[in-house]
């Protein structure tokens, strides 16, 4: 998985950077860009990888992936922090993984 993040991820700098934050997105998904602007607005650091933009075959690996390793249904945001994720737009559920999480 690492290496198809390497591939495909953007970063959004931020001064809190304590943890890496992932974010499996699409590029049309109001709730994901919604997720986008709270962390942004909160000076997160993070990574996101829009999903509908990338090859079908790296696509379905990445899927494949976050079924296997945490939830057998996927929706997004899909956001992975360190051994936590948290699926769909959640402010309170993002407050509660997140707190403490910086720089």
């Amino acid at each position: 998985m690492s290496d198809l993040i390497e591939k495909y991820a953007k970063k959004v700098e931020g001064s809190k950077k304590a943890r890496e934050i992932i974010i499996i997105t699409l590029s049309t998904c109001m709730w994901c860009k919604k997720c986008k602007r709270w962390l942004q607005e909160r000076d997160f650091q993070y990574k996101f990888i829009d999903i509908d933009k990338i090859v079908n075959e790296d696509k379905k690996k990445i899927l494949d992936f976050l079924k296997s390793n945490y939830q057998e249904r996927v929706s997004y945001p899909f956001m992975v922090y360190d051994d936590d994720y948290i699926i769909g737009y959640d402010p309170e559920k993002y407050e509660k993984l997140l707190k403490g999480g910086g720089s």
